[in-house]
């Protein structure tokens, strides 16, 4: 980032993006689908054949969710969790005891070292279930110790805490501060060295903090003295393995929350805790890093979940479109919630056609799956909300009435509202939509940047400049002419369903369309797109929706035309047709928009010239 202007952009912001884009994985020893994507390359061999489960897989998988679900139906009731606020101790115990907060952790250290895909499939059927216990587990895997880890820790900090795990202990993971959330350049808590740099004394605060009130052991990112790198001032930020026994942590508050009532979350103060040197996860000045390589698997959980959640309310309001009558028919047979219905499984298929996909790049460790975690998390929690909203619409009345309430007058207990109040944190947490979508443009455009950044640095040597100058005018005189050209072929020796052959080509054809308007865009405005967030909003929303195409197509492609999967093309036919249409919205509103303007109605609003609109209320 050493072509910003700090004049321009000022100090403080030019240091949080340079420390964001320090953060980033530099390099793509991998090949990417996604990546390939907005580079205007579909890589079909890349997902076609679409991955499948090894049948010994499947089998500990599904001997795996039978015992979960047979703890969960004997220890936990959903709505009870919800009334309370508390998992019973006995059925986290009972899952403890079937590895359950150790389902990922090698067997070699007591885990049960399980596979990214029965993994996802185990907290798919939790958080079907009851969603406070599915964070409990994901939490406390995903994001927690176990992954980061396994990932960076040493083989003598994996041989101590790693068995732990697999005895029951919980853990949590520690960034967000109380005035810190998506900007790290701003953290506060800091570690200093003491005793010639053998401990550390980290003190601050952190907010929000999922298990962090239970847990055992934690994850704690600090700020350790800043280096020197070219003559400026560099900010460190190090990721601490912490122990709760540990003197100087308090659990200051647990936070309550419209939904998620049984998860434990809350304010954790540190105050001079003394941390050794050799908990230091990875190495100092390399905490963000770790937290993004993290997520990369991490945030695969929370597909799986959401999926889950929504296939739960697919068969709830199928059951009552099927049983609710109106007008002399049932209200499944009139097209308004019809059309609400097929929506609902159209994208569920889409949705788990995804997930799996995923889960099963991250098995197989061929694929840099960064910008799918991504898009993975994007779309699915954003399609769960719409699923869950329109089940709750088909249901009426009842879907907005409690379980309890529907089971003291008679009636099947369906807790759609809890679902929903549950439900609406996950366009937030693991990063917001509004991250992801820039998260996934700048991924995107890593190509490009790694292409212009010699060129546009004042540090780079004329000789090098010069050498990058013919090198991009070699790269771009052969490749931008290509993204005006539709001819990406349809993968040879695979039998295609007639249904999805246009689709495949119009994914193609908007893949190349993509690519060319994002670089466009790039020699339009140069450093003035980073403020152009509704632009790379949409780039982020075409990509994501043709990921989402072309993991449809290449399931139903590829599945067996058995009874247990009938109708797979025509739910991807219907996903795609629906896909294609926010596609074409997208790209006419890429360059022709209101953006401007809505940008001068929100300043006005906050500048109170609109205050008169807030009248007659009870002022808050």
């Amino acid at each position: 980032m050493e072509i910003l202007d700090r004049k321009k952009f000022g100090e403080e912001k030019v240091k949080s993006l340079e420390l964001a884009e320090d953060s980033r994985e530099q390099e793509w020893t991998h090949p990417s689908f996604a990546a390939e994507l907005f580079q205007g390359r579909l890589r079909w061999d890349l997902i076609l054949p679409f991955p499948v489960q090894s049948e010994e897989d499947k089998k500990s998988g599904d001997e795996l969710l039978a015992r979960v679900e047979k703890v969960l139906k004997e220890h936990i009731d959903p709505d009870e969790v919800d009334r309370t606020g508390e998992i019973p101790p006995g059925a986290l115990k009972a899952l403890a005891q079937l590895g359950c907060f150790a389902m990922k952790i090698p067997k070699k250290y007591g885990g049960l070292g399980i596979s990214q895909t029965n993994y996802n499939r185990a907290i798919h059927l939790v958080a079907s279930y009851c969603s406070s216990t599915a964070v409990w587990l994901s939490a406390h895997q995903s994001i927690g110790v176990p992954q980061p880890l396994m990932l960076f820790g040493t083989e003598e900090q994996k041989e101590k805490f790693l068995p732990r795990f697999a005895k029951g202990a919980i853990s949590a993971f520690a960034l967000t501060e109380p005035d810190v959330g998506s900007d790290p350049a701003r953290m506060t808590t800091k570690a200093v060295p003491i005793e010639d740099g053998k401990f550390f004394l980290l003190s601050g605060e952190k907010l929000w903090c999922t298990n962090g009130p239970v847990a055992d052991i934690m994850v704690v990112m600090a700020r350790t003295p800043a280096k020197i790198v070219n003559g400026r001032e560099k900010a460190q930020i190090t990721a601490f393995i912490v122990e709760r026994s540990t003197p100087g942590i308090e659990v200051v508050h647990r936070c309550r929350f419209m939904g998620l009532s049984g998860i434990q979350n809350g304010l954790l103060r540190f105050k001079d805790v003394k941390v050794p040197r050799g908990n230091i996860l990875w190495g100092e000045g390399k905490g963000l890093k770790l937290a993004l390589m993290t997520l990369n698997t991490g945030r695969l959980t929370m597909p799986a979940a959401v999926t889950g959640g929504s296939k739960w309310c697919l068969k709830v309001a199928r059951l009552w479109a099927n049983e609710r009558v109106q007008w002399g028919a049932a209200i499944g047979k009139h097209e308004a919630v019809a059309s609400k219905i097929a929506a609902m499984a159209s994208t569920i298929f889409a949705m788990d056609s995804l997930t799996n996909l995923v889960a099963r790049m991250a098995d197989g460790k061929k694929t840099d799956i960064r910008l799918e975690a991504a898009m993975a998390k994007l779309s699915c929690t954003e399609a769960s909300w719409r699923i869950i909203d329109g089940a709750v619409q088909i249901r009426g009345g009842r879907g907005y009435e409690t379980a309890s309430s529907l089971r003291a007058r008679g009636e099947k207990g369906y807790a759609l509202e809890r679902m929903m109040r549950d439900a609406r944190i996950n366009t937030i947490i693991e990063g917001t939509s509004q991250v992801m979508r820039l998260f996934i443009a700048r991924e995107a455009m890593d190509a490009h940047v790694r292409m212009i950044m010699p060129i546009a640095s004042p540090r780079t040597k004329l000789k090098e400049r010069v050498t990058a100058i013919g090198k991009a005018v070699t790269f771009y005189s052969r490749w931008y002419p290509k993204q005006f050209i539709c001819s990406n072929p349809l993968p040879a020796g695979i039998t295609i369903p007639k249904e999805l052959r246009g689709h495949m080509k119009f994914a193609s054809c908007a893949s190349r369309r993509l690519a060319r308007s994002l670089f466009h865009a790039m020699m339009l405005y140069q450093q003035k797109l980073e403020a152009k967030q509704l632009l790379l909003t949409r780039f982020a929303n075409i990509g994501t929706d043709l990921l989402a195409m072309a993991a449809s197509c290449a399931r139903a492609i590829s599945v067996s035309p058995s009874d247990s999967n009938e109708g797979a093309a025509e739910l991807a036919d219907f996903f795609c047709r629906q896909a294609r249409a926010r596609i074409q919205k997208q790209f006419r509103n890429m360059f022709r928009n209101d953006d401007g303007f809505a940008y001068r109605i929100a300043q006005n609003t906050l500048a109170s010239k609109y205050a008169w609109l807030e009248n007659d209320i009870i002022q808050p």
